[in-house]
């Protein structure tokens, strides 16, 4: 469904409100981050994904969601090092 909005002056830049059945649809609340880019003369927006680091990532490896190592049963095959 198309709908029509305005862009204004916003410091040295445009902005571009969004309507809020837009925002709904898109699952988009105030603050989230978006990718703004052009693709054959349209502007398209999408939400961002989470950023991860791997830091974040490694803090939350704790005893009990840590796996054990897995036995693939299989012998060495060319110049593999155990």
């Amino acid at each position: 469904m198309a709908t029509s909005t305005q862009i204004a002056k916003w410091g040295n830049s445009l902005g571009l409100r969004l309507p809020k059945s837009v925002a709904l649809e898109a699952r988009l609340d105030a603050g989230d981050t978006v990718n703004v880019s052009v693709k054959d003369g349209a502007i398209v927006v999408r939400p961002a994904g989470p950023a991860y680091s791997i830091n974040s990532l490694v803090a939350k490896i704790t005893r009990r969601n840590r796996h054990t190592e897995t036995d693939w049963g299989a012998s060495p095959v060319g110049q593999e090092v155990w």
